[in-house]
């Protein structure tokens, strides 16, 4: 990666996910297929001492406890993914209302408390809270990393144009990791 490290921050999106609802095979699928990048992501994080943060949906929990959210969510299902790309305890983790990483959480704070002005995003659902979270964070004047190996849809044409949209919209650099 081509990026100036002292300013950047990792951000997983919606990582913790119980794959239970209408359409999620797919979805558990292309996350099952991006999983080894987001390991890699995630190490490259650590080696760099870069800082991890998780933005999760709340499942009716509305505790940021990342522990309460990986027991409501983890199942048959879920339980590879989980397993693999959970927050370590020095992780940051906030849970979120809507769609948006930024909106009603205390992420830009944080962000503007560590420094960092560049954003490393990876997740799901890439046409929805990834691109919603990506567009806020253009707002805010941050730069994007959205790499496309790290990011996954229900379909795999909605993840396209997602990306589209971040490149062309949001000046977002895609490139794999």
């Amino acid at each position: 990666m081509n990026i100036q490290l002292e300013n950047t921050a990792v951000l997983f999106i919606d990582l913790i996910n119980d794959f239970n609802f209408e359409r999620s095979e797919k979805l558990l699928q292309h996350t099952k297929e991006i999983l080894p990048h987001l390991q890699r992501l995630k190490a490259f994080a650590k080696n760099n001492n870069l800082p991890v943060i998780y933005i999760n949906d709340h499942y009716d929990l509305w505790q940021a406890d990342f522990k309460k959210i990986i027991d409501r969510c983890t199942n048959e299902y879920s339980r590879e993914i989980i397993d693999a790309i959970k927050p370590d305890d020095d992780d940051y983790f906030f849970i979120k209302p809507k769609h948006s990483a930024f909106f009603q959480t205390p992420l830009q704070s944080l962000l503007t408390q560590l420094n960092k002005t560049h954003l490393i995003m990876a997740g799901i659902a890439g046409d929805i809270c990834i691109l919603f979270s990506a567009k806020d964070a253009y707002m805010y004047d941050y730069t994007l990393h959205v790499p496309e190996n790290c990011m996954a849809s229900n379909e795999k044409r909605g993840n396209e144009y997602a990306l589209y949209l971040m490149r062309s919209v949001m000046n977002a650099n895609t490139k794999h990791i």
